[in-house]
């Protein structure tokens, strides 16, 4: 790569006095513009060199790479005479004069606190709608299956109670995870949510009959009634309970002396966040939680069919905003109440939202005639019918914008459907091709018939639209490059860089790498601070700010280790390393640590991704099936065409 004449590249696209700020971390360049609306998207789009592009808080980025970001943005200062900046500096600059919103603030909060809890929601989803198969009627055939095969009965009643689990015990999940959001200790919010549903307490779904009928217990507490109420099932109480919880143990913590915190801090936390609870916060939000249930029913049933269709045209531009991050909770709502609410709507709309957006972005895979083109959207196209939607959504169809316009419009119409036939979900799961195991037995079939209009619907214009556009581009010729990109690789397997549990790069939040733009690899929850080398290799980039490594293997794969996410805002707190550019590393060898903990108190996501930067010199990069993985154990397999390498294209 030019470096030189990238960032004139760069300078042309962007407009030079359209900049205001520049920075960059280990992969992209990180720019504060005047106007976005004079930057040549289509230039930056079509340059070779230029990975990818997005916007985020107020910051323009373009995604350059590891071991040449720097250099390029060197470049780009020395040719418009901007200041050198950190992160930070464009962070400020981005955020100046920009008015707060305290809704977005929330619904932010809102998400995480539900992101982590997920996993234990779509579990028990999943164990529910198992259970669904199993005991419904008129599915495969008019008895159910337990009926035919009466053996498998208690197979049947063993998944239905762990279904149950998650949701019963809801505020013991919604408490540790709040509670940690917030500041506090989680396992004092743990065991505040296990306080709110103790079994002496009358069952929170049977509270209002139980009140109705006049046999409600009380607490006489200083002549107050308090009612012995339990509350599975209820998501805003335990909120704001965690809430109190955190910020009075804060309040503790910063007055009682230390050799009386210990001890006499968590009673108070609790004991005080307890009275509270029964007292005044769980029975006012129990009724606010109510009406809001009852608010969301009576929308459903008032708009129907076209308030179903509305839904679903924008549910893919609210995916861009985020604020479908906060459906959760709403959604564990609708659910933990199904005997009133009869099941969630949001989901079989999200389902059709997620099969239109990668039928368009698999009509570009079959339309385009670009290699590069192609090895994106059909990965990514495949993950949206699954339901990870980012790398569609970000990678694909709105950079065409055509595709995404006309996935929203056959979601849409899907939607429609699905509010003629009452589809809802009795669980949570994939919102997906495969969502159907989530629905209602009764509606399965208007579900399936709904996710093939979106999908045809979707497709067919998309595939149409895209040959006359794309006529007959191919991928653009690169110019020569002053490092060749051919390189001889092998099959080789890395090992995990730190220990923790390993997911897919896909689950990381951060466009950069859920859309594999910077390539494919494996991401990791770290649980320890040590950071090792995956294979035998050189260093080939290291930062000041000692988040990230650069390690090019001796059967020549290119490899990215990103320790957390915005870590380059620390300036090289928390870090250490003990190699630096052109070393030699062994499998193994410790690179450096970083303080796991520290960045989770300063709200800094921890997870470690391991990128392989040159994904396209290989014929599969995989991830290996390991949840909870050792610094050391397998992690990622690469396996090299039977051809012989190809060069790499992105």
């Amino acid at each position: 790569m030019k470096h030189a004449e990238v960032a004139e590249r760069v300078i042309k696209y962007v407009g030079k006095n359209n900049l205001q700020a520049a920075a960059h971390c280990a992969t992209r360049l990180r720019l504060v513009v005047k106007d976005e609306s004079k930057i040549d998207q289509k230039g930056l789009d079509n340059d070779p060199d230029v990975k990818g592009t997005f916007e985020t808080d107020g910051q323009y980025q373009i995604i350059i790479g590891p071991g040449d970001v720097d250099k390029v943005y060197d470049a780009l200062i020395s040719k418009t005479g901007l200041k050198e900046a950190t992160p930070d500096d464009i962070k400020a600059v981005a955020q100046a004069g920009k008015k707060r919103n305290l809704l977005m603030d929330f619904l932010k909060v809102l998400s995480d606190i539900f992101i982590p809890i997920i996993p234990a929601l779509v579990a028990g989803g999943l164990l529910m709608a198992l259970n669904n198969v199993l005991t419904a009627e008129n599915l495969f055939m008019t008895k159910s299956v337990v009926e035919v095969y009466p053996g498998i009965k208690g197979i049947a009643e063993m998944i239905n109670a762990m279904a149950g689990a998650p949701f019963t015990f809801l505020p013991i999940l919604l408490g540790f995870s709040a509670t940690k959001r917030f500041g506090g200790n989680p396992y004092l919010g743990a065991a505040m949510g296990m306080v709110m549903v103790l079994p002496s307490l009358v069952n929170g779904n049977s509270v209002a009959a139980v009140t109705a009928a006049g046999k409600m217990p009380y607490w006489n507490i200083f002549g107050l009634h308090v009612a012995q109420a339990g509350y599975q099932g209820q998501v805003l109480p335990v909120l704001a309970v965690a809430f109190i919880l955190a910020n009075l143990e804060k309040f503790f913590h910063k007055h009682i002396k230390s050799a009386f915190d210990f001890t006499f801090t968590p009673m108070l936390s609790i004991i005080i966040t307890g009275f509270l609870t029964f007292t005044i916060v769980g029975p006012v939000l129990r009724a606010v939680s109510d009406a809001l249930t009852n608010g969301l029913v009576g929308l459903y049933n008032t708009t129907g069919a076209v308030g179903m269709g509305i839904f679903g045209l924008f549910y893919s531009a609210i995916v861009i905003t985020g604020l479908h991050q906060t459906f959760p909770a709403i959604e564990t709502q609708l659910l933990a109440n199904i005997a009133k609410t009869g099941g969630s709507f949001i989901f079989p709309v999200a389902s059709m939202a997620n099969i239109g957006q990668g039928a368009a972005t698999l009509a570009i895979f079959f339309a385009t005639k670009s290699q590069k083109q192609k090895a994106l959207t059909s990965s990514a196209g495949i993950s949206a019918l699954l339901g990870i939607t980012e790398p569609a959504i970000f990678g694909v169809n709105l950079k065409m914008k055509f595709p995404f316009i006309f996935a929203a419009i056959a979601s849409g119409i899907a939607c429609v459907f699905l509010g003629i036939f009452h589809v809802l979900a009795v669980a949570m799961g994939p919102a997906s091709v495969i969502g159907f195991i989530s629905i209602a037995s009764k509606a399965i079939p208007a579900f399936m018939l709904s996710g093939l209009i979106s999908f045809v619907i979707a497709f067919i214009p998309t595939f149409i639209y895209a040959k006359k556009v794309l006529g007959n581009n191919t991928d653009p010729v690169e110019k020569d490059n002053d490092e060749s990109n051919e390189t001889t690789v092998n099959d080789e397997i890395l090992v995990a860089p730190v220990s923790g549990i390993s997911e897919s790069l896909r689950n990381v939040n951060d466009k950069v790498f859920s859309a594999e733009i910077m390539g494919k690899g494996a991401a990791i929850e770290p649980n320890a601070n040590q950071v090792i080398a995956p294979s035998d290799g050189v260093i080939t980039v290291t930062y000041d700010s000692k988040h990230a490594y650069g390690i090019k293997t001796n059967s020549g794969a290119e490899i990215l280790i990103h320790l957390g996410l915005d870590t380059v805002n620390l300036n090289g707190k928390y870090f250490t390393t003990n190699v630096k550019k052109g070393d030699t590393v062994h499998q193994g060898d410790l690179l450096g640590t970083f303080d796991v903990e520290a960045l989770k108190k300063n709200n800094y996501d921890p997870t470690v991704m391991l990128v392989i930067t040159n994904t396209n010199d290989y014929d599969k990069v995989e991830r290996l099936k390991t949840t909870n993985i050792k610094a050391g154990d397998k992690i990622v397999a690469l396996d090299q065409p039977a051809d012989g390498p190809v060069a790499a294209t992105i």
